[in-house]
């Protein structure tokens, strides 16, 4: 079953059945009653809210789908896949054409790792996907969608985590977790690390961090991010850099309470 609940008011705004477990989803980012669903299937839908009808089915050669990223205006999307054996490379990251369904191109990232999530820079025409070989790669979010080979975001730890990224709102930081428990900033420009922290004594997933922060209590800074495991969402921190040199983690009473009420 597939249930979406308003976390305002708790009530649940659309339920149906589906023949596969769902392990992304995604909103259109201008047509709020749109979302984009994908799991342990082939295929990824798009369903409406107001009809609780599937809008359209885009089907690839695959197993699973592990993420979703709408790239600008919605037009297009992008997958991640767990296709990864010799012959298949070519479609661990497939791009699709929203309203047709088509295809536009399996030939994105050709080196045989995973990509467990997928992230859009808030400013600039590119993305970056997160790869199980323990780098973030960088690619353009224009047709044909290339790598960009002089720069990678490496030193963190993946192997095999469902690892999230995300950039800073204003697009200058890249964060990330890592296997190991500790959350990675990139400078996004440099590609250096700027700073490192230990947040979980278990493989830190840091899925979504300044997105999943700012929806819980948007009157944090912008400056504040999140992190979870991969099993606990009670190992829960808020990650703050006010004044860009002073780094700690807290939890807020407020985050507390809500976490186990």
């Amino acid at each position: 079953m597939l249930h979406l609940t308003d976390v305002e008011t708790g009530k649940q705004i659309f339920s149906s059945k589906t023949e596969f477990r769902i392990s992304a989803l995604k909103f259109h980012p201008t047509e709020s009653n749109v979302f984009i669903c994908g799991g342990f299937s082939p295929e990824v839908k798009a369903w409406d809210l107001r009809t609780s009808k599937v809008l359209r089915v885009y089907k690839a050669a695959v197993q699973q789908t592990l993420d979703i990223l709408f790239l600008p205006e919605g037009r297009e999307f992008l997958t991640s896949t767990d296709a990864v054996s010799r012959d298949s490379a070519d479609r661990t990251i497939v791009a699709w054409d929203f309203q047709s369904a088509a295809k536009i191109s399996n030939q994105i990232f050709h080196e045989r790792y995973t990509c467990p999530s997928l992230t859009l820079h808030p400013k600039e025409s590119v993305f970056v996907a997160q790869t199980n070989g323990n780098y973030m790669a960088l690619f353009s979010a224009q047709r044909p969608y290339r790598i960009n080979k002089k720069k990678r975001y490496e030193g963190h730890k993946v192997e095999g985590f469902a690892v999230g990224c995300e950039f800073s709102p204003d697009g200058t930081l890249l964060v990330t977790g890592s296997s190991d428990g500790k959350v990675f900033f990139y400078n996004y420009h440099t590609s250096r690390i700027i700073r490192t922290l230990s947040a979980h004594k278990e493989a830190c997933c840091c899925n979504r961090p300044w997105r999943n922060c700012r929806d819980l209590m948007p009157d944090l800074p912008k400056s504040t991010a999140s992190t979870c495991t991969h099993q606990k969402w009670s190992d829960f921190y808020i990650i703050h850099g006010g004044n860009g040199e002073q780094w700690e983690l807290f939890m807020p009473s407020a985050l507390n309470l809500w976490l186990h009420d």
